[in-house]
């Protein structure tokens, strides 16, 4: 049994990877902005098998509430083994490039309070020498694109910082995991058009997400094919791929 914090835990991803660790007997530590979301999750949890199940109503770009936060899962359903960050917003591309309020407050909400939320836990895990990081970083980051490099941006900003977290923590017995996701169907992508084989559903991302939280995986690309596509965008020339409309 493991006891569990998720960050984000509303979101449709972090709902379905709740459920994988709700189905092992986990203990469940649930933080998300609407406590009525968050209650109703906690009872269907309950009912797929984890034996306890607290919720709390905080938004996680308050920074300076962090560690008590953490201090309270603690207190609520004991020392923490593995902690998802699963929180985030779509940016909006075209406000971003009008407003740069709106582009700064997307790159906080995406980047600048995970790595202040990583920072915290992995002081606290490092101290311990155990424990299991993971965050929802994204494909979008392996390379900006015009369509949304905002969030791309700040992707790539996590995905990198996961990386140097993930080497200093290694020596300490820390995991630390990138989750990588494509394109899933999800209320966050309900202006796209969806279907086709690109496509993978929440449920199929939260069991990739457990096992990989599990496993110990460095980088998971969710669903995997997404591996073999950013490898090919990555490496598009520059000179080719300003004029591609992506």
């Amino acid at each position: 049994m493991q006891r569990v914090l998720i960050i984000g835990a509303t979101s449709a991803i972090a709902e379905a990877t709740a459920r994988e660790f709700a189905r092992r007997g986990d203990r469940l530590f649930l933080v998300g902005r609407r406590a009525d979301a968050l209650e109703a999750i906690a009872s269907d949890l309950r009912l797929r098998g984890a034996p306890q199940v607290e919720i709390r109503a905080q938004d996680a770009n308050d920074r300076s509430a962090h560690e008590t936060m953490i201090d309270a899962a603690e207190a609520a359903i004991g020392e923490i083994d593995s902690a998802l960050i699963a929180y985030g917003t779509l940016s909006d591309q075209a406000a971003c490039e009008r407003s740069v309020d709106q582009m700064l407050a997307e790159f906080d909400t995406n980047a600048l309070s995970q790595m202040a939320l990583m920072t915290r836990l992995a002081n606290r895990f490092e101290a311990r020498r155990r424990g299991t990081i993971a965050v929802i970083s994204s494909v979008a980051g392996d390379r900006g694109r015009r369509s949304n490099y905002v969030y791309g941006s700040a992707k790539a900003a996590v995905s990198a910082f996961t990386s140097g977290l993930r080497q200093r923590l290694y020596r300490s017995g820390v995991t630390v995991v990138t989750i990588k996701p494509g394109f899933v169907d999800t209320p966050m992508t309900a202006g796209f058009k969806k279907g086709g084989p690109l496509w993978a559903s929440p449920a199929d991302v939260g069991g990739a997400i457990a096992r990989a939280m599990i496993s110990g995986r460095p980088v998971a690309y969710t669903p995997w094919f997404w591996w073999a596509i950013m490898q090919i965008i990555r490496n598009i020339p520059e000179t080719l791929f300003r004029r591609l409309s992506l």
